[in-house]
């Protein structure tokens, strides 16, 4: 039982409903028409730039564990994301998330590796190790899984692609090198 005066907390799933019907309350009010209409989104408009300056300050007083803790949180790091503050580049945050994923891949015969950030798309390796679609599923949910992991946490990606194939080295004997034509 919670003590008199103390905040009850949300569990995940009644934070992503809270989240999902906010989503659909602000879609409903952008469609309709009307000065109460811009009033009311201009106040959720304030009010989120405010929590996102309350949010900076409380990073602005953390030490670099507590920064990975919070950063760590989903509900937070998604905010932290959200607000421009998030301690951890693009590029670590989607590395991570492939590591997370990479057992899962290689359990059903594949590999996905991180290969970068070309502007504002990921890049990653995927093998399917032969595998194709009898692993478990088809080389596109794996692929579809790897987007949206890569996006939940770097949603300043616009898109994750495979990375272009790298040509293997070309072997040059010695003997080409140093011969030389006839005259």
């Amino acid at each position: 039982m919670a003590e008199a005066g103390a905040v009850e907390r949300l569990a995940d799933p009644a934070v992503e409903s809270r989240l999902a019907r906010l989503d659909q309350l602000l879609e409903g009010l952008e469609s309709a028409p009307g000065p109460g209409t811009r009033s009311a989104i201009e106040a959720v408009r304030l009010l989120t730039e405010v929590y996102g300056e309350a949010l900076a300050r409380v990073m602005d007083h953390a030490d670099a564990q507590l920064s990975e803790r919070l950063a760590d949180d989903e509900l937070l790091g998604h905010l932290l994301v959200l607000h421009g503050i998030h301690p951890e580049p693009v590029e670590r945050r989607a590395a991570r998330a492939v590591e997370r994923l990479r057992p899962a891949v290689q359990e059903r015969g594949g590999d996905v590796e991180w290969a970068g950030v070309d502007g504002e798309v990921g890049r990653v390796r995927l093998t399917t190790g032969g595998c194709g679609s009898g692993c478990g599923g088809g080389t596109s949910d794996v692929t579809a899984a790897v987007q949206e992991a890569v996006l939940a946490v770097a949603p300043e990606l616009t898109a994750v692609e495979p990375a272009p194939a790298t040509a293997p080295a070309a072997f040059v004997p010695l003997t080409t090198l140093t011969h030389r034509g006839s005259p």
